[in-house]
């Protein structure tokens, strides 16, 4: 059940692991699990888990009476970046492609110009060998980066993550997604005010209706149901 995930509802700054595994939760993350045990137990077993879907926020105030605000992966990106500006420390992404990395690399040079970044892109396809896997974790730990920033997509990312984290010689392990395609520019994010209002979600399916339309119509139906069945079962 929704309920029973230990959803971080805290300032950021609260996360005082030196070593954690972060990860997010939405309405379609929450569908995928369901039918991925994998996927279930990587997050149930994450260090930290962010409510990054106001569908998330509004369920659990309804199953609970509990408020608590959505964390975007691109607010734990913001942070994470401002945090070892300041100390001066190192951030590795791993994901993507390579000419988006260097967008991303490029960018990160102007804005975060203390942080030391990183990159390396694996190749693209549903599943890693263990040679692969083994790669990229040798490629991560060469650096020993404060920050690892994983984009393959959900769940692949956060079950590669939950995998190879005993492996990993980091600090914050971020398993978001999206933000990879964000921050580089080549997919253009919500406007501020339509984030601000909870329709964000909105603005991805106008932009992208073909990709999008199974995910958030069918999808967002499909936890609407879920968590009624939840409420009602209370």
């Amino acid at each position: 059940m929704l309920q029973n995930y230990a959803l971080f509802s805290k300032s950021l700054n609260a996360i005082v692991q030196p070593k954690a595994l972060i990860s997010t939760i939405n309405a379609h993350s929450y569908n995928t699990l369901k039918s991925d045990e994998e996927f279930n137990k990587a997050l149930q077993y994450s260090d930290v888990l962010l409510p990054d879907g106001i569908s998330v926020v509004w369920a659990i105030r309804l199953l609970t009476g509990k408020k608590i605000h959505k964390i975007a992966g691109a607010d734990l990106f913001t942070y994470e970046m401002e945090r070892i500006n300041v100390s001066g420390g190192k951030c590795f992404f791993l994901g993507s492609s390579e000419a988006t990395l260097q967008k991303i690399i490029e960018r990160a040079a102007k804005e975060y110009p203390n942080v030391k970044v990183y990159g390396f892109s694996p190749p693209f396809r549903p599943e890693f060998s263990h040679e692969e896997s083994e790669l990229m974790v040798d490629e991560v730990n060469a650096v020993k980066p404060d920050v690892l920033f994983i984009g393959m997509t959900a769940p692949k990312q956060e079950k590669w993550a939950h995998q190879y984290f005993a492996d990993l010689e980091v600090g914050h392990v971020c398993c978001i997604g999206a933000v990879f395609d964000f921050y580089a520019g080549t997919v253009k994010r919500a406007p501020s005010w339509m984030i601000h209002i909870g329709m964000e979600w909105f603005y991805r399916l106008i932009k992208e209706p073909r990709r999008m339309w199974r995910r958030y119509l069918v999808g967002n139906a499909m936890f609407i149901g879920y968590v009624l069945k939840e409420k009602i079962w209370i």
